[in-house]
């Protein structure tokens, strides 16, 4: 039974994989405006964040429509199409869950925040103006 239901759904977002990512392209926010010196800064904050994720995820979707609108070069590491992103997620983070913000602080300590409205409030308190 278990591997009818795994069936189901990898059939299902397979049929619905087009749709997603024309949503995605056509329902990207527009972007925040900075002067040239806060997105510097802005940029150089961004340094240490990674968002792991895959590119029908809805709820990467989600996450992503807010880096875009917030304008923020986050590095994105696709776990669907990298083994070593999977591998440093679950070895990092402790589970496959996506989307994951990894964020290295300054001290070296290190974050995992998954939940995607968690990731959008992080990256709204941090990034907005």
């Amino acid at each position: 039974m278990r591997a009818v239901i795994r069936l189901f759904f990898f059939v299902l977002r397979r049929l619905l994989m087009p749709f997603m990512l024309i949503y995605a392209v056509l329902s990207k926010p527009k972007p925040v405006s900075r002067s040239p010196e806060a997105q510097a800064e802005v940029d150089a904050a961004c340094h240490g964040l990674t968002l792991y994720q895959f590119a029908t995820c809805p709820f990467c979707i989600k996450v992503k429509k807010e880096v875009h609108r917030l304008a923020l070069p986050i590095a994105m590491a696709n776990i669907r199409r990298d083994p070593a992103a999977r591998q440093a997620l679950l070895a990092g983070g402790g589970k496959g869950q996506v989307p994951c913000l990894h964020i290295a602080h300054e001290d070296g300590r290190e974050e995992w925040l998954y939940e995607s409205s968690d990731i959008n409030a992080y990256l709204q308190q941090r990034f907005a103006a």
